[in-house]
């Protein structure tokens, strides 16, 4: 087929203008801009004009493009490759290895391209299907091992109708780029298949059966769990200041949540930032396998000194590959870092275009995109009574931690929950510094709604005291009051607060969670008769330690009971007076 010409007219930055069109051309369309030295520049079709001209962003520095250079239309979508060998990779938003560029250069050159897969490895291949068979999108007609599960070898999703399986091979080693079957329609045209197939990565993967979210995500940080959880399937965003400690927060969702694979689209982050995930996820351990925690998980880095177009192709391209592992019958997280940044890409695009602009310079269409975005989260019922969920969390960087901008509330409209990063909790030391008041979750909780109502309503009246403190001093509330503070500022600190860089206490199972809030609800409900704001608050301090190391104890350890029923006798202190304590 006779590929689609043109020639460069204009260059703005990562937009180039392109006319002399020798075919037809569409939206999202793949390209290359030839330069000297024979380089090939790849871009995408972003607007196509009447009379013949087109605007594409170009993924790479614009430099040393022309007036008059040649452009070549693939006539392909922006594509991700799926199949094997996926996992334990570093990509940039390109689906271009970064390890294996480096071995080709150590500064990156444009123009360089690399086989996203291993295309000389091979795979021990199961035949799932035999000659004869019917088959359709999406059938599995194989099997292949990688790292902790079976991979399942799909009929790719692009193709329409009914098949014929014409020949399979027998079980055997293949690469991802031999020919492993064999099918015929029903117009007796024949049609080859690979392990590995490709997927537009801005077009949703059409799921078998949607669900909607309702079972618990798991996350082992107890805050998240209890008060403001996330479901199988459901989306949150995590708004918040630089220093809040969002990339903590998401090493901990990345290796604690109970999910089979992780994806992380650093989308626009600072340079430091994904080169600390980088060097830190090969060397941690997978709490469940004892592997590396590189075996389940898969990283698009782009970073902020990318150019803009890569970086919103990032978003797309680890949104594809969390829905292919999904039909795999996988649970999958992707965290996105941050869509902030993707949204600046966006702007910068749309200002290129000269596109009517929206509030804060954002194209009008900044909702809809940010929308379309986590709509492609979700529980899907997938067939033989398996199930796979994607699904999302993004993080947000306001400009001055103003939560009111466009893409903090466009994203708040499109997620189910919203960890909102309070600056005033990150600069007391209080971690994860989620706000107890402002985030809100629509999903179910680990514990049952009246404890999370009960613990809600403690915290609300604890700061409303806290207000009153500063404002009167201990000496202008009452001593019922100051208890009820204490109470609330306790479970603030050995419940809400937690150590992520602690072996014991950066992950709390739902069981554990389950046990140490029935015991703060123990302490909540236990009555003090002390007297004296000093009496109170030493009792209180007495609780919070002993709980605090409650929290370190693995619950198999001797000491793990001993040091609860310690915790018990110092409640039981606060019902006799003052000097019994």
């Amino acid at each position: 087929m006779q590929k689609t010409k043109g020639e460069v007219i204009s260059v703005s930055e990562s937009l180039v203008g392109v006319t002399n069109l020798q075919g037809p051309i569409s939206n999202g369309e793949v390209a290359h801009i030839s330069i000297e030295d024979d380089t090939r520049l790849k871009a995408e079709v972003i607007d196509v004009k009447s009379g013949g001209l087109a605007y594409l962003q170009v993924f790479e520095d614009t430099s040393w493009i022309k007036v008059g250079d040649a452009v070549i239309f693939d006539g392909q979508a922006l594509s991700v490759r799926l199949g094997p060998g996926i996992l334990g990779t570093v990509t940039d938003g390109l689906q271009n290895p970064l390890y294996e560029l480096a071995k080709k250069e150590w500064f990156l050159e444009r123009g360089m391209e690399v086989d996203p897969l291993d295309n000389t490895k091979e795979w021990s291949f199961s035949p799932m299907v035999k000659v004869g068979d019917v088959v359709s999108a999406g059938s599995v007609i194989g099997v292949v091992p990688e790292k902790i599960f079976q991979h399942k070898i799909f009929v790719p999703f692009s193709l329409n109708g009914k098949y014929t399986v014409k020949h399979i091979v027998p079980e055997g080693d293949y690469t991802i780029v031999q020919d492993i079957a064999l099918l015929e329609d029903l117009k007796g045209s024949s049609i080859s298949l690979q392990m590995a197939f490709e997927w537009p990565v801005k077009e949703s993967m059409p799921f078998h059966k949607r669900s909607v979210p309702q079972e618990p995500l798991p996350t082992g940080i107890r805050i998240l769990d209890a008060l403001f959880p996330i479901a199988r399937g459901g989306t949150a965003c995590i708004p918040g200041p630089f220093g809040a400690g969002k990339t903590v927060l998401q090493h901990s969702l990345a290796r604690h949540s109970l999910v089979d694979v992780v994806i992380i689209a650093a989308c626009g982050e600072r340079a430091g930032e994904a080169v600390e995930i980088f060097k830190d996820f090969p060397d941690l351990m997978d709490p469940r396998t004892g592997n590396s925690l590189m075996d389940r998980t898969y990283i698009v880095g782009n970073t902020s000194s990318m150019p803009v177009a890569a970086r919103e192709a990032s978003v797309y391209l680890a949104a594809t590959v969390g829905e292919y592992f999904r039909k795999q019958g996988l649970d999958v997280l992707i965290l996105a870092d941050s869509t902030s940044r993707w949204a600046q890409a966006l702007r910068e695009t749309s200002g290129r275009k000269e596109e009517i602009p929206g509030p804060e310079a954002f194209p009008m269409y900044i909702s809809t995109l940010i929308s379309a975005f986590y709509d492609r989260a979700g529980l899907e019922l997938l067939p033989e009574n398996e199930t796979g969920s994607l699904s999302i969390i993004g993080t947000v960087s306001p400009a001055g931690g103003n939560f009111d901008e466009p893409v903090t509330q466009a994203t708040l409209l499109s997620t189910g929950a919203f960890w909102g990063l309070s600056r005033a909790l990150s600069d007391a030391r209080k971690y994860p510094a989620i706000d107890r008041i402002d985030s809100n979750s629509r999903y179910p909780s680990l514990l049952e709604q009246d404890e999370v109502e009960y613990l809600l309503e403690l915290l609300r009246d604890g700061k409303t005291i806290a207000s009153n403190l500063i404002l009167m001093g201990e000496k202008g509330i009452t001593d019922e009051a100051y208890i009820r503070y204490q109470k609330a500022e306790l479970t603030d600190a050995v419940f809400l607060q937690q150590n992520s860089f602690h072996d014991v206490d950066g992950f709390t199972n739902p069981e554990r969670l389950k046990e140490m809030c029935a015991a703060i609800r123990q302490i909540i409900d236990a009555p003090v008769h002390l007297e004296g704001k000093e009496s109170i608050r030493s009792h209180f301090n007495f609780i919070r330690q002993a709980f605090i190391d409650w929290n370190t104890i693995l619950p198999d350890d001797e000491a793990y009971d001993k040091q609860r029923s310690k915790i018990m006798n110092l409640v039981k202190q606060g019902l006799h007076a003052t000097e019994n304590v």
